[in-house]
């Protein structure tokens, strides 16, 4: 399925990192006002979207609800993804 020139397949079959990035992407935060928004470092959001380190899960349901997908999606791929604006 292509949205806007993306393939989300492909997209969402991407790692955990990815997919929290993706997400942010979509809901154009900043990593900043994202890692703020989850209540951590701009440094662990970024070790998060980078495949450096997870979140622990009561982290992962913050993030699901701040980048406004399910938790299911954030976690596996399959569930409610990010939105795109048109």
């Amino acid at each position: 399925m292509f949205i806007d020139g993306t393939d989300l397949d492909q997209a969402t079959g991407d790692t955990l990192g990815g997919r929290i990035s993706l997400a942010r992407d979509a809901t154009d935060l900043s990593v900043d006002d994202a890692a703020h928004m989850s209540g951590v470092n701009r440094s662990v959001w970024e070790a998060w979207e980078n495949d450096r380190d997870a979140p622990i899960a009561t982290d992962l349901e913050i993030v699901a609800r701040s980048l406004q997908v399910s938790l299911g999606w954030l976690i596996t791929g399959r569930g409610v993804g990010p939105k795109w604006d048109s």
